[in-house]
């Protein structure tokens, strides 16, 4: 679970909850529920915010291991053209890339409770 995860990455690189907390700005009894999975479901904004200051990936604080979506390349030609539609510019994807592995991860959660 994602608890278990962050945790696990805080002690291998040898920083105190109290200090996860302190540089993520955040409570520590907020980070305590979170890797006790007490809190199962934090925000997109608090997990980035974790990855961040732990200086690892989304995907790695998430646990997903990234595979391409997008296989041939007719697949990523139509994919870009519906970004342009849509008013994306280049420049934004990499905003969205974090929601979407976010909600990646939040319906593997609810998969996996039922």
């Amino acid at each position: 679970m994602i608890g278990e995860i962050i945790q696990k990455i805080r002690k291998k690189k040898g920083i105190t909850l109290s200090e996860l907390a302190d540089r993520a700005n955040m409570s520590k009894s907020y980070l305590s529920n979170i890797e006790r999975n007490v809190n199962q479901n934090p925000s997109i904004q608090v997990m980035e915010k974790l990855a961040s200051v732990l200086e690892v990936d989304l995907h790695t604080l998430l646990g997903i291991k990234a595979e391409p979506t997008l296989s041939s390349e007719r697949d990523w030609i139509d994919f870009v053209k519906e970004l342009k539609k849509a008013g994306i510019e280049k420049e934004q994807i990499q905003d969205y890339k974090s929601v979407i592995e976010f909600i990646k991860w939040k319906n593997q959660h609810v998969e996996e409770k039922k």
